[in-house]
């Protein structure tokens, strides 16, 4: 199953009154492991940025007015999304304005069926507790440290974490969640640091592992070793009952 996990910065609330996107961020699951694959523009609306929405993202206007339309980066943003099944927190404005922006480019709608709302999972799971994304990753140890700002690709980063944990945790993702960070990590040039995911086979023989027993047990029962292995069963004697 194909998932993507998606956020949105935008110059306001409503887009029937004007509002544009001004960011997508998108990182994609493949049977909800992250396969190191993302989708990230900044969009230029076309128009002024509200102080307000401002201070959400930091997006200027003067920062946005070279970058390309919508209209100019539909067909690569449908390329990615296509048939997948996106994964939003608080769906319902971020399809808001997507689907407003395809409409207003004579595009296809991105029907609803086809979205998770992390918002109204988290707000069944924990009825009555705070279900912002800060709070839910505040409350499934999740470092945001660096989110002083609100921003799509970073949101989205973040989501998906929440997104694991909503669904049955990290032992459900078999931390492959942390190895598709790591990729994304390294695309941005920084330094990480990737655990193997399934071991390796043991190339040890019974032979080696009877001969390295045998030399634990000339140190006696104080080996250092017996703190981290099981020690050998006795051999049972002729005064012992069996």
């Amino acid at each position: 199953m194909r998932e993507i996990i998606l956020d949105t910065e935008t110059t306001g609330l409503d887009p029937l009154r004007g509002d544009r996107l001004v960011e997508i961020g998108g990182i994609e699951l493949i049977n909800h492991f992250p396969t190191g694959r993302t989708y990230h523009v900044y969009i230029n609306p076309e128009r002024d940025m509200p102080d307000e929405a401002f201070r959400v993202h930091g997006l200027s206007a003067a920062f946005l007015s070279d970058k390309p339309r919508f209209a100019e980066v539909v067909d690569d943003f449908w390329s990615f999304v296509e048939d997948a099944r996106l994964v939003i927190h608080n769906a319902s404005f971020d399809m808001g304005f997507i689907n407003a922006e395809l409409k207003r480019v004579g595009r296809t709608l991105f029907p609803m069926d086809r979205v998770v709302d992390t918002l109204a999972m988290a707000r069944r799971r924990f009825p009555g507790s705070p279900a912002s994304l800060d709070a839910l990753c505040s409350r499934f140890g999740i470092d945001n440290s660096r989110r002083t700002r609100h921003g799509a690709l970073l949101d989205a980063e973040l989501l998906a974490d929440v997104y694991i944990e909503l669904i049955g945790g990290r032992q459900a993702s078999f931390g492959l969640a942390d190895a598709g960070r790591a990729t994304q990590r390294a695309a941005r040039g920084q330094a990480v640091l990737v655990q193997r995911l399934v071991p390796l086979t043991p190339r040890l023989t019974e032979e080696d592992i009877a001969a390295h027993a045998a030399f634990i047990e000339e140190f006696g029962d104080k080996a250092i070793w017996y703190d981290q292995l099981p020690r050998p069963a006795a051999e049972p004697s002729a005064l012992t009952p069996r």
